[in-house]
C-alpha cells in the first residue's frame, strides 16, 4: 500500500510535465529533485498522500480518471513503431549514420539481425528509468545490436556531460557502458563535474579525456545526433529506432521486446 502511494506523486507529475524538448530542460532538474526526495522519505510522502485522501476521497476518482485517460493517449505494444512513409524515409535516408556512423556507441553484437538506437540525454529521468531496459534487452538478447546515440537537449549540463561521455567512448570504448551505467544511474542533476568523477570512477585517462573533450570529434558527434534528431522528427528523450520504425517515450522493455520481435517477422530491412 505504501509503495502504492509513493507512485502518485510521481505519476501526477509524469501526466502534467511538458513534453517538447525545450520544456524538459527545466522538469529535468524538478523531476530528479522529486525523484530523489521520494526515495529519502517514503513514510514521510505516504503519510501525506494517505491524508489527503482521507480527507478528500473525491480526489481518488479524478486520480483514477486522469489515469485512464493517460493510459488510453499511451500507445500498446503492438501499434509501436508502426511504418509510416514518413519514417521509412527518414531511416532509409539516414541509414547509414543511424546504424553504423564511426561516432556512436555499439553495444551487444556489432552483427545483430536488428537494431535499437536509443537517443538518450544523461539528466532525463525517463532516461534513467529506461537504463534497466536497455540493459535487459542487451544481456537477454544475443542477437540484438543497441546504438547509443547522445542528444543533450536538457541544458548546459547535458551537454557537458555528453562531451565528456564522448571523450571516454573515444579514449576506450569498452569500459564505456560502465561509465554510461554510473553516470545514468546516478541521482540529482547531471554535471560535467559528475561526468567527470563517472569517468575517474571507471579508470579513464582524465588529461587525456579533458584534451578529448574540446574535439573535432566530440562536436562532430553532438552535431551528427542533433541532426538526425531533426530528420526523424525526434524531439524527446529517450526516443528509439527500432528497424524500420521510431518509438517516442520510455516504454518499458515489454514494448520495445515486441517491438524488436515484430521487425524480425518483416522481411523488410533498411540497413
Amino acid at each position: 500500500m505504501r509503495n502504492a502511494l509513493l507512485l502518485v506523486p510521481a505519476f501526477l507529475f509524469s501526466i502534467h510535465a511538458p513534453q517538447n524538448a525545450f520544456a524538459q530542460e527545466s522538469r529535468a532538474g524538478i523531476e530528479a529533485i522529486v525523484s530523489d526526495y521520494l526515495a529519502a522519505h517514503p513514510d514521510e510522502v505516504g503519510a501525506i498522500v494517505k491524508d489527503y485522501f482521507i480527507k478528500h476521497p473525491e480526489a481518488v476518482g479524478q486520480i483514477l480518471a486522469e489515469l485512464m485517460k493517460h493510459r488510453s493517449s499511451t500507445p500498446s505494444a503492438a501499434s509501436l513503431g508502426t511504418k509510416t512513409g514518413a519514417d521509412l524515409a527518414a531511416i532509409r535516408g539516414n541509414a547509414a549514420k543511424l546504424f553504423a556512423s564511426p561516432h556512436q556507441v555499439t553495444l551487444g553484437n556489432p552483427q545483430g539481425d536488428v537494431t535499437l538506437v536509443e537517443f538518450f540525454d544523461y539528466n532525463c529521468g525517463f532516461c534513467r528509468h529506461a537504463l534497466a531496459d536497455t540493459l535487459a534487452l542487451l544481456h537477454g538478447d544475443p542477437q540484438l545490436k543497441v546504438v547509443l546515440k547522445e542528444f543533450p537537449i536538457l541544458g548546459p549540463g547535458s551537454t557537458q556531460a555528453a562531451r565528456v561521455a564522448i571523450a571516454a567512448r573515444m579514449q576506450d570504448s569498452a569500459r564505456y557502458l560502465a561509465f554510461h551505467q554510473e553516470l545514468l544511474g546516478s541521482a540529482g542533476p547531471v554535471t560535467e563535474e559528475k561526468a567527470l568523477d563517472a569517468a575517474k570512477d571507471q579508470g579513464f585517462d582524465m588529461a587525456r579525456l579533458e584534451r578529448d573533450m574540446t574535439s573535432d570529434e566530440v562536436a562532430a558527434t553532438i552535431a551528427e545526433s542533433m541532426r538526425l534528431a531533426s530528420a526523424l522528427g525526434v524531439s524527446g528523450t529517450p526516443s528509439y529506432v527500432i528497424g524500420s520504425g521510431v518509438i517516442m517515450g520510455a516504454v518499458g522493455a515489454d514494448a520495445l521486446k515486441a517491438r524488436i520481435k515484430s521487425e524480425r517477422g518483416t522481411v523488410r530491412s533498411v540497413q
